[in-house]
């Protein structure tokens, strides 16, 4: 399996350190710096680095290092996010869960005393409408710790903010390709660590948009039966 680890970022002040951990457990990096108001500076560490000029969101940064990737030469790659959030040593966990070209998602064990309950609510609730879309069992479909194929480069994804992670979810499935998930453990800092560019108003409605437009698609104009 040619895998490496793509790395969205956004104003994070551990962006080294997340990504200092990832090469030490052996995995090739690529850093995309999506218009942070500090550029991030890798300098000294073996890492390739994308930037956007302007800040262009989360799915569009992914989108970018997934294009790096295939560059490269790498079939797949791990999405971690820049908040320490993701450990390293559970991406091996993603990798054997690994089938050619699907989606493999982690599922993050929320025990945790320092998981919000507005996060708990916010998987529900976004678990129901992906299941619903999709036919799949998924149990938590708003994880950015996932594997994804390069062949996500071929979808027709409209959405480049945090509503990519929904659609291109719904997209894969529609082009009869396979999803899974697979549990593994990560860290949530207490609330005064805690880093989020996700937007409660702006973002949440974005993503009841997109639920809209999938579910009419899906179950009026019967997406993922007759066309993808």
């Amino acid at each position: 399996m040619s895998v490496c680890v793509v790395i969205p970022v956004y104003n994070s002040p551990y962006i080294l350190e997340v990504v200092k951990d990832v090469l030490k457990c052996g995995y090739s990096v690529i850093v995309v710096d999506d218009g942070s108001d500090e550029k991030v500076d890798c300098k000294g560490l073996h890492v390739e680095l994308v930037r956007h000029e302007k800040n262009m969101g989360k799915g569009e940064a992914i989108l970018s290092g997934a294009k790096k990737a295939k560059e490269l030469g790498f079939s797949s790659f791990v999405t971690m996010d820049a908040d320490k959030q993701h450990i390293s040593s559970e991406i091996v966990k993603l990798i054997k869960a690994y089938k050619e070209d699907s989606i493999v998602i982690g599922c993050r064990n929320f025990e945790d005393e320092n998981v919000p309950q507005s996060s708990k609510f916010g998987r529900a609730f976004s678990n129901f409408w992906v299941n619903l879309e999709t036919f799949k069992k998924l149990k938590d479909t708003q994880s950015g710790f996932r594997i994804y194929p390069i062949s996500i480069l071929d979808l027709k994804i409209k959405n480049r903010r945090f509503d990519f992670e929904i659609e291109v979810l719904a997209l894969h499935s529609y082009a009869k390709r396979d999803i899974v998930d697979v549990d593994v453990e990560c860290y949530y800092p207490p609330h005064e660590e805690r880093i989020s560019h996700f937007d409660k108003l702006t973002d949440n409605i974005r993503l009841s948009r997109v639920h809209s437009r999938l579910f009419m698609q899906r179950f009026f104009l019967l997406r993922g039966f007759i066309w993808n």
